[in-house]
């Protein structure tokens, strides 16, 4: 068992209670299925595990970067690409403007009360606008100054040599636990939010092949969208696309007419302004997504937390026009629908799983890096699905 949790198979504790009791009730109706589960294989070959060795980009991906970066000579990229990948890895959500003014009433009734211990009574009118002052000068050295990040055509490059190889090894094994849970499917239609450089498209192609299938890749960035394109060209405008059938778009179709059987958003989420509008954005997605939606943000807390609202949004979240009445079901990496129990403990550490990588062979990067990743999968529920989920809930108490 100690391979297993070497390589990241790694179930929370609601998660462990299932299993123990899934467990007892298997040995108890056949004594020799524990010892017959795994037909003599070692444990590594256990379904349970889903992490992968470590990733490499696929040989036309790093060709198209590499050719792609040369092309547009970008300089200091080294450097560039490393303080990118530091920001990106430290970058926390924007203050919502209630905690603010909370955090602002708080401190100027602190201020105010210290004011009075202290038998000031001169003007009131000037102790306020002090206080005030006080205040902002305080804000301002306390708050995460967050700002929306714009690519233009060189940044679009640097995030292309900071980020394609770790993003696309967490994408890929996200979506290798998927195939290897549930091998009968297969995407012919895929929605990427956020898509950037296009890195959920090839980890698309890596798992599930060259099946024709439509991809529309939604981002914000017309430089980010030509890159992309670019890429899937070899690095040349002259040469045709390697993957077919590929639409770009800079605004995310609203419509929930439309779905897509895979719908990907990958370290985009927290790039949004405001939880509200976090929320509508992945209730929008969730609209449109036929069988998975597949979230993944960066392993710290503010990462982990994104997630943890995105999945509280999709399981109670209430739409006034319903065009899918499949019940959204977690998939992974906990199949219960109950609070993270990450979330209740002292002090908070988030829920991520590391993956190794080979990035991209530029001039001062290394043979192998780690990329370590927080991730949630969401599914529709057939009836038959439902109705299961709903007699293991009432055998176990669990949901």
């Amino acid at each position: 068992m100690a391979a297993l949790w070497r390589r990241g198979y790694r179930p929370c504790v609601l998660c462990q209670s299932t299993i123990s009791v899934n467990r007892w009730q298997s040995t108890a109706a056949n004594p020799q299925a524990a010892a017959d589960f795994l037909q003599g294989a070692p444990h590594r070959k256990h379904p349970g595990v889903t992490a992968l060795k470590t990733v490499s980009l696929p040989e036309e991906l790093q060709r198209a970067a590499l050719a792609s970066i040369h092309g547009a000579a970008v300089s200091g990229l080294a450097d560039r690409a490393r303080r990118l990948t530091n920001f990106l890895w430290s970058r926390k959500r924007a203050v919502e403007d209630s905690a603010l003014r909370e955090k602002a009433i708080a401190l100027e009734k602190t201020l105010l009360e210290r004011e009075k211990e202290k038998g000031r009574d001169g003007d009131i009118h000037l102790l306020e606008t002090r206080i005030k002052k006080k205040v902002l000068t305080a804000l301002r050295k306390t708050t995460y100054h967050w700002t929306p990040l714009r690519y233009n055509d060189d940044l679009a490059v640097v995030y292309l040599a900071a980020r394609l190889a770790g993003g696309y090894a967490a994408v890929r094994r996200v979506l290798n636990e998927v195939k290897k849970r549930d091998p009968s499917f297969t995407p012919q239609s895929l929605l990427d939010f956020g898509s950037g450089v296009g890195t959920v498209l090839w980890a698309v192609r890596s798992v599930w092949g060259e099946a024709e299938r439509e991809s529309v890749c939604v981002d914000s960035s017309a430089a980010m969208n030509s890159l992309a394109d670019l890429l899937l060209r070899g690095g040349s405008d002259r040469e045709d696309p390697l993957i077919k059938q590929v639409y770009f778009r800079q605004f995310l179709p609203v419509s929930p007419k439309v779905q897509y059987d895979l719908v990907v958003s990958a370290f985009a989420l927290s790039e949004l302004t405001s939880q509200k509008e976090r929320r509508e954005t992945v209730l929008t997605l969730w609209r449109k997504t036929n069988s998975f939606l597949v979230l993944v943000e960066n392993g710290t807390k503010d990462g982990h937390q994104v997630l943890m609202e995105a999945r509280d949004a999709v399981l109670t979240g209430k739409d006034k026009v319903t065009f899918d009445s499949r019940t959204p079901h977690m998939f992974a990496p906990c199949p219960h629908q109950m609070p993270c129990p990450k979330l209740a403990q002292e002090p908070y550490l988030p829920c991520n799983y590391p993956q190794p990588y080979r990035p991209l062979p530029l001039p001062g990067s290394s043979d192998r890096a780690v990329e370590r990743f927080s991730y949630l999968v969401l599914r529709r529920a057939e009836p038959e699905q439902e109705a299961e989920r709903s007699r293991r809930r009432s055998w176990t108490g669990l949901g």
